[in-house]
């Protein structure tokens, strides 16, 4: 004779018990990698501060946050382009020509054939000089999108082509005084480097101005979406209807115009304009982005984490000069940032948290039986 065993009690709370998710709780090390630009911001203030009197005072931090401007809006444009799994060497040269470029218009073009001398206002300076910047980024765009140039090849030979087009617009000299005249009417260049609104230089202004934008654009808008997507897996983002080469194209112009409009600031600030100036600044950039916590394969990063990265290098710097250290150990410096940089986002990156397969509903197994 058979009888069906007793079911099991029910648990007292009558829910099922779930063991605990690590991942659910306190993860110092997990806050301590995503957020490693803002507390490496804060120790350097911190460091800083300790070490030199003059470092900790609100005029100080706008001189080096007026600094950063010009850092701030190359990574941006920066950002952009890694964002999509490129990289855009061509920054600094064109930070250095769009200078040049505002200097030659400043001085005044000259056109012999109807005997007169044109100076152009400020405000067409400006917009000639970012629509230069953005017809190298069109360059750059069709030599990677279309014609499948390499971008690293790609930007690394616009960056010798517009040096050099620096270099024969003024023979090797420099533009000075490029404050302008009255009588010509086109003062006012100045007012980008050393004005300021309520206390704020104006290239402060201008870099959280062209932060918002571009935080706009990615969260915000459908090509926010298409540039993420065409960094994490670009031949998947066009079978789905993304618009890979189109999406290319528009962040290396994006990009030539934010470094055009970080030229007309430093060149503003200087109130000079030489073919040599933003040598090196495409490395710089590239470290604020990574830096940031933007992965160099694309598809991941942010404006905010990239515009903490440039203030990190540019405290740093800033921080080694007022305390009197060589420049030679700056480099040595910002090399190793960028080492440790890279290192953690490979770690950050790399991590791939595990998950545990769901378990199907197990059939409800006949009784037992006992044998009496």
């Amino acid at each position: 004779m058979t009888t069906p065993s007793a079911p099991a009690p029910a648990p007292a709370s009558g829910k099922s018990a779930a063991p605990a998710s690590p991942a659910a709780g306190f993860d110092l090390a997990r806050i301590l990698l995503e957020g490693r630009a803002f507390f490496a911001l804060v120790v350097i203030i911190a460091v800083f501060s300790i070490l030199s009197p003059f470092y900790f005072s609100v005029n100080n931090f706008l001189i080096m946050s007026s600094h950063v401007a010009i850092f701030g809006l190359l990574a941006i444009g920066m950002l952009l382009v890694i964002l999509t799994g490129g990289i855009d060497l061509s920054v600094g040269s064109t930070l250095g020509l769009a200078g040049v470029v505002a200097g030659f218009l400043m001085q005044g073009v000259s056109l012999q054939l109807f005997g007169v001398v044109l100076y152009p206002p400020v405000w067409a300076v400006v917009v000639l000089t970012c629509a230069m910047g953005a017809l190298i980024g069109v360059l750059n765009g069709v030599l990677v999108a279309y014609l499948k140039v390499p971008a690293f090849v790609a930007t690394l030979g616009v960056l010798y082509v517009a040096r050099g087009v620096a270099l024969l617009m003024t023979n090797g000299l420099t533009y000075n005084n490029l404050g302008g005249r009255p009588e010509l009417g086109n003062t006012g260049f100045d007012w980008l480097g050393f004005n300021r609104l309520f206390g704020v230089p104006i290239g402060v202004i201008i870099l959280v101005a062209v932060a918002i934008v571009g935080s706009i654009l990615l969260t915000r808008t459908a090509f926010g979406r298409w540039v993420y997507a065409t960094g994490g897996n670009a031949r998947a983002a066009e079978l789905s209807g993304v618009p890979v080469k189109r999406t290319q194209i528009l962040v290396y112009v994006l990009s030539g115009v934010c470094a055009s409009i970080a030229g007309l600031v430093l060149s503003s600030q200087l109130t000079s304009a030489g073919p040599t100036a933003g040598s090196t600044y495409e490395l710089t950039a590239i470290a604020a982005v990574v830096v940031g916590g933007a992965a160099l394969t694309g598809g991941r990063g942010n404006i905010r984490g990239t515009l903490l990265g440039a203030f990190v290098i540019g405290f740093l710097s800033d921080g080694l000069v007022i305390i009197g250290v060589s420049s030679y150990w700056q480099t040595v410096f910002t090399g190793a940032v960028i080492v440790l940089a890279v290192l953690l986002n490979s770690i950050q990156y790399g991590r791939r948290p595990k998950r545990a397969a769901p378990k199907p509903d197990a059939p409800a197994s006949p009784p037992q039986a006992i044998q009496a």
